[in-house]
């Protein structure tokens, strides 16, 4: 993480970033818009989010579906289709082994975001997971990327 960056994240959340290792993802205006954060926090506090939105243009977009009602939809279909179901299993799997890559965090352990590996509880952390790691990483994130639409298209979210 460059200078610059820690900056544009921080006016992006209006609070110095705590935790953040690195940019998980790049806006196509060149901002970060994802940041992997560490398992635990300077002061000590557990963090299970891994890949977290920083762009208040994409947080925004990925609110609105979920205000509309995308995560139950999601959860529903969880327990109807098994391919999804095991698909996102492994996302879970692969998400914990990313996290432990950078610190053990027993308060934490098996738990991931977003409510895998049975239920979809926070788009957020799923699209985060999605954009960070690419398609394919999280079935659930990958469609929620896919509905959101260009939310870089009026520009930066911050000068």
């Amino acid at each position: 993480m460059s200078g610059a960056d820690l900056d544009a994240v921080g006016a992006q959340l209006g609070r110095p970033p705590r935790g953040v290792h690195a940019v998980a993802h790049r806006c196509r205006c060149g901002l970060p818009d994802v940041v992997e954060t560490e398992p635990r926090l300077p002061d000590g506090t557990p963090f299970p989010t891994l890949f977290y939105v920083t762009c208040p243009r994409l947080a925004g977009a990925i609110g609105t579906l979920e205000a509309d009602g995308v995560m139950q939809q999601m959860t529903d279909r969880l327990t109807s289709d098994q391919h999804l179901a095991a698909a996102y299993a492994q996302a879970h799997h692969a998400y914990l082994a990313r996290r432990s890559a950078l610190g053990e965090v027993a308060e934490v352990e098996g738990v991931s975001a977003g409510g895998m590996p049975t239920r979809v509880k926070c788009l957020h952390a799923l699209a985060g997971h999605s954009l960070a790691e690419g398609p394919g990483s999280n079935p659930l994130g990958d469609e929620a990327v896919q509905m959101l639409g260009p939310w870089w298209s009026s520009g930066r979210c911050v000068q």
